[in-house]
């Protein structure tokens, strides 16, 4: 039986078990509007392309599964890029559906002056995808759906764009067939397996920094029991925040730029990376020195050997070679003396924070005393989600998202927006003023979706982090002090009840404990400036040489 193209792209990602997706409509893509209704995909509609980008981009982080934006034409998928490349840098795998002009009107070579029209959309998105093509035939809508599904979240997952000639949207016809895209990693050679135990055993102070890579592949279970059997410390990468619970005996508190946890760094002598490319945000641009012996688990040998040449590479699913790792063996002594070690480290970085900054400790303090259970944070490009970043004690994978692979300002609340449209649990955004900004008008979105969502909004009257730059170059401030809004004002003006206090005392602890337990959307302004925390590179220990 024909169907319109519309109504095959439905269905492909009805048969990929999207429950949810997030678009602005436009002349072009009405027809995928139409073909939702009815289909059980619950259509959230904002009010910003790069929202729509950035919520797919919060949902899957929050799930693990496939995050779908639908965009219209030309400005429309253009206005998804920066969220894009957040996605693709942080291994999110996120479908950008867009349409593009009719292909009847269409020319080789030619731009005519069609509404919205590109002289080549999909190449916008190349820097900034896994993949990017464009639909040839309305026949093959759902066939394309299916494949760029499948590529977007096989590893190393990442956003793919799909363009969709908006004619197709319309025109009955029949499906493609369906393809075979079963693909299995190689099994990891045998003899490798044996060196990289033989490794881990003969190591006088083993350590494992573990990436997004190993909460990507669900590896937190095998990752905590190989530490267990090592007794060795695990330090996660801030995408890896939550893979071990706070209170496993191997878990690393923060991570590795508090000078405390960088010195298990430099003293391990066999490290194991799971997951991980080793950034520059995470190594302090490499300062931190290679180990003497380096064993990488990682889906792609390049990206493994990219910034530190591993001794051995283990190429494949993170939980399977871990698991594989494990066996043969034998457990170490020295299980509780690194739990209590590793507990004293912990309270010794909790002292320097609250030497530090007193008004982080109160703010992180209440965090972790309020949140519901289950609950997930985002946190945005700014000083208090730098905090947050560096010390929120994570208690499960996927319950902190944080903008630290392409460094996006604005991220926050938007991709707060996915995370509580995924049935997650209570969302709770961690915001500055600035950042705030760049995506307000979807507070439309949150009342008119009724999300469970509380933002936190950080406000120090601009820029807090570059006026620390600033200051700390001794030069005059240039661009960095704002006027802002009325936020409390914005927020009730949509629907959305706010209120604000002054600093992250008590009234901070009461009405946070207060909004994350209502089952409404709402505001908390927090007026107050903070110090940036020992994660930002201002501040990293190794490059002023303490």
């Amino acid at each position: 039986m024909n169907k319109t193209g519309a109504q095959h792209l439905v269905e492909a990602l009805t048969e990929l078990g999207t429950d949810v997706a997030f678009g602005l409509p436009g002349v072009h893509n009405l027809p995928i509007w139409e073909a939702l209704a009815g289909s059980g995909i619950r259509m959230i509609g904002v009010r910003h392309e790069q929202t729509a980008g950035y919520a797919a981009d919060g949902y899957a982080r929050a799930t693990g599964k496939l995050g779908v934006a639908m965009v219209t034409t030309g400005p429309g998928a253009a206005n998804t890029l920066g969220a894009v490349g957040e996605a693709m840098a942080s291994a999110s795998p996120v479908l950008v559906l867009a349409t593009d002009i009719p292909s009847t009107l269409r020319r080789p070579n030619v731009v005519r002056g069609v509404l919205h029209e590109t002289s080549d959309q999909a190449a916008l998105f190349a820097p900034v995808t896994k993949a990017a093509t464009t639909v040839e035939s309305p026949k093959e809508i759902a066939r394309a759906v299916a494949r760029a599904a499948r590529f977007a979240r096989e590893p190393q997952s990442g956003p793919v764009y799909l363009g969709i000639p908006t004619d197709f949207l319309r025109a009955e016809t029949e499906r493609a067939p369906e393809e075979d895209l079963t693909e299995r990693f190689a099994a990891v050679d045998i003899d490798d397996l044996d060196y990289a135990r033989a490794l881990l055993s003969g190591a006088e102070r083993p350590l494992i920094w573990a990436g997004g890579g190993a909460v990507r592949a669900e590896a937190g279970t095998v990752v905590g029991e190989l530490a267990e059997r090592l007794a060795a410390p695990v330090i996660t990468t801030f995408a890896a925040r939550g893979l071990l619970p706070p209170e496993h005996p191997c878990a690393a508190p923060t991570p590795v730029h508090a000078p405390e946890v960088g010195a298990l760094w430099d003293e391990a002598d066999v490290v194991l990376g799971v997951g991980s490319d080793f950034d520059g945000l995470m190594t302090q641009n490499w300062l931190m020195p290679k180990p003497p012996k380096l064993i990488a688990v990682n889906v792609d040998p390049k990206d493994a050997a990219k910034n530190y040449q591993p001794d051995i590479t283990l190429v494949g699913d993170a939980r399977d070679v871990v698991s594989q790792l494990i066996t043969g063996l034998a457990p170490r002594p020295g299980l509780t003396e690194l739990g209590e070690r590793l507990r004293g480290l912990g309270e010794a970085v909790r002292r320097r924070m609250r030497a530090d900054e007193p008004q982080a400790a109160d703010f992180l303090g209440t965090l972790e005393e309020t949140l519901p259970e289950g609950a997930v944070v985002v946190a945005d490009m700014c000083v208090a989600g730098y905090w947050a970043g560096g010390y929120l004690r994570a208690r499960a994978p996927r319950r902190f998202a944080y903008p630290m692979g392409w460094g996006t300002l604005g991220f926050g609340f938007p991709a707060s927006l996915g995370a509580a449209a995924s049935g997650s649990g209570r969302v709770v955004c961690v915001s500055g003023d600035g950042g705030f900004l760049y995506g307000c008008g979807d507070l439309a979105t949150l009342a008119q979706e009724s999300l469970p969502l509380t933002v936190v909004i950080v406000d120090d009257g601009g820029y807090g982090m570059l006026r620390f730059d600033q200051d700390r170059a001794g030069v005059p401030h240039r661009g960095v002090d704002l006027h802002t809004p009325n936020f409390v004002g914005l927020a009730r003006s949509f629907g959305v009840h706010a209120e604000e206090v002054k600093g992250f005392g008590r009234a901070f602890r009461r009405l946070l404990g207060e909004f994350v337990r209502a089952e409404e959307p709402n505001v908390l302004v927090v007026r107050a400036a903070l110090k940036p925390p020992l994660n930002t590179s201002p501040r990293w220990y190794r490059a002023s040489g303490r």
